[in-house]
C-alpha cells in the first residue's frame, strides 16, 4: 500500500460475518492484530445500533461504529453524529411503499421498529434464513408504522421496505429518488433503504476518519452490497468480497474472498499486517 492504512472500516453482512452471521476465529485474531497493531477497526453497516451482534459491541478495540448506512456515528455506544431523515420526507416515502407488497420498518435512536404483522411474514420475502432470523430478534414489534412515526413525529434514522417483486422495487426506486434530498440504497435482492440526503457509508467513514486526524487515503473499506459503492470509493483503499455485487467489484481497488472464506481478514493480513 502507498499509505499505511490507519482505519479499517468494515459492513457485517455479507462482508465480516459468514452467511450464517457468525464471526470466525480466524478472523478475530486477526482484527485484534490490527488493534494492536494501532489501526482504528469499526463496523459500519445498514444495521441499527442495536442489530449489532455483541460478539462486535463487545470487541475489544472496536470503540467506534457507524450504523443505519451512516446516519448514526457511536462512540462507545453513545452518538456523536446524526444525519436524520426528517419525519415529513419518511411519511411520502411510505406512500409509495405501501402501493406495492412490501413490508417496512423504521429506525429510530439506533432501533428497528416493525409492525407484528410483518414480522409474522419477513420469510415470504426474505430468502436467508439467518438474515429473517436477524430480523426477527432485533426488530420491536408495533401496532401500526404510521402511528409510530405519528408517535415520535421526528426525524429518523433510516426507512426501509422489502418487497416481494424486483420489477416494483425498481420502479418505487426511481420514484423515491424523484422526491428528492434522499439517499437511496440497498444491501438485500429485493428491499429499499432510504436515508436523508446525503447520508451514507462513505461520508460518515470519511467524517469520522477526519475527526481523528486520519487522512482518508489511510482508510480501507470492505463491502459486498450497494450500500457499500459509496464507502469503497471514498476510502484510500476498496476492498469488495468476491461474492459482492456487480457495482461493487466495480468500485473496488481491490477483490478478496469471499465473506465465508476469511476475505476481510485475508486482505487485512496481506494489505496492512505485513506491510513491507
Amino acid at each position: 500500500m502507498e499509505h499505511r492504512i490507519r482505519m479499517i472500516g468494515f459492513d457485517l453482512d455479507g462482508t465480516l460475518l459468514t452467511t450464517d452471521k457468525r464471526l470466525t476465529e480466524y478472523t478475530k485474531k486477526v482484527l485484534k492484530r490490527a488493534v494492536d497493531a494501532g489501526v482504528v477497526i469499526l463496523p459500519v453497516t445498514g444495521r441499527p445500533l442495536s442489530g449489532i451482534p455483541k460478539e462486535i459491541t463487545g470487541f475489544q478495540g472496536i470503540r467506534y461504529m457507524i450504523t443505519s448506512n451512516g446516519a448514526r456515528i457511536v462512540e462507545n455506544g453513545k452518538t456523536i453524529h446524526e444525519n436524520l431523515l426528517p419525519v415529513e420526507k419518511a411519511r411520502k416515502i411510505l406512500d409509495i411503499f405501501e402501493e406495492y407488497d412490501t413490508l417496512q420498518d423504521v429506525y429510530f435512536d439506533g432501533q428497528g421498529y416493525m409492525p407484528e404483522e410483518f414480522l409474522k411474514r419477513i420469510s415470504d420475502y426474505v430468502s436467508s434464513p439467518a438474515m429473517v432470523q436477524y430480523m426477527n430478534s432485533t426488530r420491536i414489534p408495533i401496532d401500526d408504522l404510521r402511528e409510530k412515526l405519528d408517535e415520535e413525529n421526528r426525524g429518523l434514522d433510516k426507512i426501509q421496505a422489502l418487497f416481494s417483486r424486483k420489477e416494483e422495487q425498481k420502479e418505487a426506486w426511481e420514484r423515491v429518488k424523484l422526491l428528492g434530498d434522499v439517499e437511496v440504497t440497498g444491501a438485500l435482492a429485493k428491499n429499499i433503504e432510504v436515508n436523508a440526503g446525503g447520508v451514507h457509508k462513505g461520508a460518515a467513514l470519511l467524517w469520522l476518519a477526519e475527526s481523528l486526524g486520519i487522512e482518508g487515503s489511510r482508510v480501507m473499506a470492505f463491502g459486498d452490497g450497494l450500500n457499500d459503492v459509496m464507502m469503497l470509493k471514498a476510502a484510500g483503499v476498496g476492498a469488495a468480497m468476491a461474492n459482492a455485487v456487480p457495482a461493487v467489484l466495480e468500485a473496488a481497488d481491490i477483490v478478496t474472498s469471499s465473506n465465508d472464506e476469511d476475505g476481510v481478514a485475508l486482505a487485512v493480513e496481506k494489505y496492512v499486517l505485513n506491510r513491507s
